[in-house]
C-alpha cells in the first residue's frame, strides 16, 4: 500500500515535512512541553507516593484488563497496567476552582474503591481520549 506523501508541519513558519501526524518532532516535543506544564504534574494532579502504592496492589488484586471491551471475553483479557477511574475525579479543576466542597468531592471520587479498573494502558489512552474530546483537552476545546 503506498505511503501518503509527506506535509507540511503546521506550527506556523515551520518549513518541516512530516509523514505522519501533524507536527515535526520539535514542534510536537514543544506542544507535550506546554500541555504537561498547562496539567501540572502528576503530585499535583493527585498521583503521589500514596497513589502510586495504592495503585500497585489494586493491579495485583485485578490483574487483566477490565474495559468493556477487554471484558467481552474475559479469559483472554491482556494484563493491566494502570488503574483507571471510571468517573473522572478532575481534582486538578476542582483545586483550582478553590471551592472547598468541590474539592472534597473531586477527592472522594479519586479515592474511592469502588470507581477503580484495571486496564491496559493502551486501553486506558483510548477512553481518556474519548472522555477529554481527544489530547487537546475538554470536549469541545480545540
Amino acid at each position: 500500500m503506498p505511503s501518503l506523501p509527506p506535509k507540511p508541519c503546521k506550527a506556523p513558519g515551520c518549513a518541516a515535512l512530516v509523514s505522519s501526524g501533524s507536527m515535526c518532532e520539535q514542534h510536537a516535543k514543544v506542544r507535550r512541553k506546554q500541555a504537561d506544564e498547562h496539567r501540572g504534574n502528576a503530585t499535583q494532579r493527585g498521583y503521589g507516593y500514596r497513589w502510586q502504592q495504592t495503585s500497585k496492589g489494586y493491579l495485583r488484586s485485578h490483574p487483566q484488563c477490565q474495559c468493556n471491551e477487554c471484558q467481552k471475553d474475559p479469559i483472554q483479557a491482556p494484563a493491566a497496567e494502570v488503574v483507571d477511574h471510571i468517573i473522572p475525579h478532575r481534582v486538578d479543576e476542582a483545586l483550582k476552582s478553590g471551592d472547598p466542597s468541590r474539592i472534597a468531592k473531586s477527592w472522594a471520587l479519586f479515592w474511592d474503591y469502588n470507581n477503580w479498573q484495571a486496564m491496559t494502558k493502551a486501553c486506558h489512552d483510548r477512553k481518556t481520549a474519548a472522555e477529554d474530546g481527544g489530547f487537546t483537552g475538554r470536549p469541545g476545546a480545540g
